[in-house]
């Protein structure tokens, strides 16, 4: 089944040009939130999408650019709207999201004593082990290497895209994509520097142009114009732009 997919936002962590690097997923009436960082809900405001329309959200890791915005979505959510969403999450994180990010803003609440499963139907995953969440919507989480001892994952849809939340240049993780059918690979990328702890593009520049050809630049900086020329078969993203997977006319 083709899916659509929002970018609501494009930008790296400090990017002031593009908002949080955050995604919305549509396939058929299914709506999924990829990330939900501090910039999302401006975001959202000024799409001029409410965050009702909002199904289920994955998390990849719990940096403040993929999770910041998230008191303000569930208060939202549980008070305006009375929608308790799905969280897709690898168990590994579902109590350090809570205590560690959640608890302090939103554990006393209207009516007591708040839990996370007082805003979402949570839902775990296991890396590795595919889920089908929805009519149509399978997803698969894979362990990335963002920062050290920190789990980080990027998700499979419908076994056909890659989407890579954030990790280094890696690829092995790129080539298990491949083999599992991905067809289009949304990966971030940081244009400048030494990759410590993002892929850069002098990185992803050395892969073969078959494999450039599948991937969608995405988690970039503010200078990302400087470099439209100059990602080889790869494609940027376009903050706010709506794309299609497969696309109707094919992009490249």
């Amino acid at each position: 089944m083709s899916i659509t997919i929002r970018m609501i936002g494009t930008g790296s962590a400090f990017a002031k040009n593009y908002f949080n690097n955050n995604a919305l997923v549509t396939c058929g009436d299914y709506t999924l939130m990829i990330d939900f960082g501090i910039t999302a809900p401006l975001a959202m405001h000024r799409l001029n999408v409410p965050l009702d329309v909002i199904d289920g959200v994955l998390v990849t890791h719990l940096h403040a650019d993929h999770i910041g915005g998230f008191e303000e979505l569930m208060l939202r959510l549980k008070f305006d709207y009375n929608k308790k969403p799905a969280l897709f999450i690898e168990e590994r994180l579902v109590a350090p999201l809570w205590n560690y990010s959640l608890r302090g803003g939103l554990e006393f609440g209207a009516g007591g004593r708040q839990t996370l499963d007082d805003f979402f139907r949570v839902v775990p995953f296991r890396a590795g082990v595919p889920q089908t969440v929805a009519p149509g919507v399978r997803l698969e989480l894979l362990p990335t290497r963002h920062f050290p001892d920190m789990p980080s994952f990027a998700v499979v849809i419908n076994d056909n895209l890659f989407y890579s939340g954030d990790t280094v240049f890696d690829p092995k993780l790129i080539q298990a994509a491949q083999d599992r059918g991905c067809e289009y690979l949304l990966h971030e990328c940081q244009l400048e520097g030494q990759g410590l702890f993002h892929a850069t593009l002098d990185e992803l520049l050395t892969l073969p142009e078959t494999v450039q050809r599948k991937i969608w630049l995405m988690h970039y900086g503010d200078n990302m114009e400087q470099f439209a020329d100059k990602a080889g078969a790869m494609t940027f993203m376009r903050q706010h732009e709506t794309y299609a997977f497969p696309p109707s006319v094919e992009a490249k």
